[in-house]
């Protein structure tokens, strides 16, 4: 087939640009022909909380990136439209995860569209965490632009069925293990890398800081006196996307300066295996959540892991198996972690993951992509 991806990517970073990147490697490796289309302007600067928007490393040169979209110019949208129409894909798969795309994608949709050729929407949030009101005005347009949607949690089907109202195919499928950041190195090796003593035992609190993803919560949870007994220390690994004082306002009023290392700057791919490889536990004490790709590095890496019961989290993380769900309250966080290293769990939940990860292969993602339309694509011979 003759695929196209439209969406974040290279030279822009993050953890959509490295999905969208690795389901091109995955359909290219089935043999398909694959093409993304991304932005050229993305946001404007004043609307990115972070500190850069771009990349550091070097253009991936196994894809064919096209720099078309620019975010805030619809003529750029019409282009982009019509260039993919004339190369008559099979299908186009916008991986959508905010309202303020909806626009642009919408309106590419709308002049890609052929006789022969599929819109997919990849969900990653149809409502996001910190919702606004563009997420009351334009998701419908693009939703009408669409043939059919994949999202990754059960969650997500609602809120796409709200907008939906043709019920159009829809199928979910859990997020892929992200497996493109090296192979894990022992403890001592990633300590040394880090700067951080491998005596020492870790908690990982990995991605951007924004309110929705609690790490206040997990701060008051690690105050717990129970936790003092264990050489224990709190990674903090993420660039902050809101004001960072209340964090260290409370890192210190909770007398915290001693167990936290603080990493708050944006952590680049060559970097993502040194903490998850030093850490014994990964945390997302999240107050919301769809699914989560920092889950799937931790599947990758054979981390446990503890999740808060919001959105999707808890379907790819078995309680008791290969980490906790446990609800939103710093009390119930603190039993857990206390759980975790009182009874030295690290070991059982390690096997179970190496099981329980075989679930989360990239070809999974493409099936349930192809799989939208499979009535409609005529089988080998027919």
């Amino acid at each position: 087939m003759k695929i196209i991806i439209v969406g974040t990517t290279y030279p822009y970073r993050g953890g959509l640009a490295a999905y969208n990147e690795r389901l091109a490697r995955e359909y290219s490796k089935q043999g398909h022909e694959v093409e993304i289309y991304t932005f050229s302007l993305q946001y404007p600067s004043f609307l990115f909380p972070g500190k850069t928007q771009f990349s550091g490393e070097k253009a991936p040169a196994d894809l064919k990136i096209h720099r078309r979209i620019n975010s805030m110019n619809p003529v750029s949208w019409i282009k982009t439209g019509r260039e993919i129409k004339k190369k008559s894909p099979d299908k186009v798969i916008f991986c959508y995860w905010m309202a303020f795309v909806a626009p642009c994608f919408g309106t590419i949709a709308r002049f890609a569209r052929n006789s022969n050729t599929k819109m997919v929407a990849l969900i990653h949030n149809m409502i996001p965490h910190e919702p606004t009101i563009l997420d009351k005005l334009f998701p419908q347009y693009f939703v009408n632009a669409m043939d059919g949607f994949v999202v990754m949690a059960d969650s997500v089907i609602e809120d796409v069925k709200s907008f939906d109202k043709t019920n159009k195919p829809k199928k979910v499928s859990p997020h892929p293990i992200y497996d493109h950041y090296g192979d894990a190195l022992d403890k001592k090796t990633a300590a040394m890398k880090l700067g951080l003593h491998e005596q020492n035992s870790y908690i990982l609190f990995f991605g951007f800081i924004r309110q929705y993803k609690g790490l206040d919560l997990l701060l008051e949870a690690f105050a717990d006196e129970r936790l003092r007994q264990f050489p224990l220390k709190l990674i903090i690994a993420g660039e902050f996307y809101e004001n960072p004082e209340p964090y260290l306002h409370l890192i210190a009023k909770l007398k915290l300066d001693n167990f936290v290392e603080l990493r708050t700057v944006f952590i680049p791919d060559n970097d993502v295996r040194n903490y998850f490889s030093v850490s014994d536990i990964v945390a997302q004490p999240y107050r919301t959540a769809t699914q989560s790709g920092v889950s799937q590095i931790a599947y990758y890496f054979d981390k446990p892991m503890l999740v808060t019961n919001v959105g999707g989290l808890a379907e790819i993380v078995p309680h008791g198996k290969v980490g906790y769900v446990v609800d939103v309250e710093p009390e119930q966080i603190a039993d857990a972690l206390v759980d975790f290293y009182t009874n030295n769990r690290s070991d059982e939940f390690i096997e179970n993951i190496k099981v329980e990860k075989q679930k989360y292969a990239w070809s999974g993602m493409t099936d349930a992509i192809d799989g939208l339309f499979s009535p409609l694509i005529p089988k080998e011979g027919k």
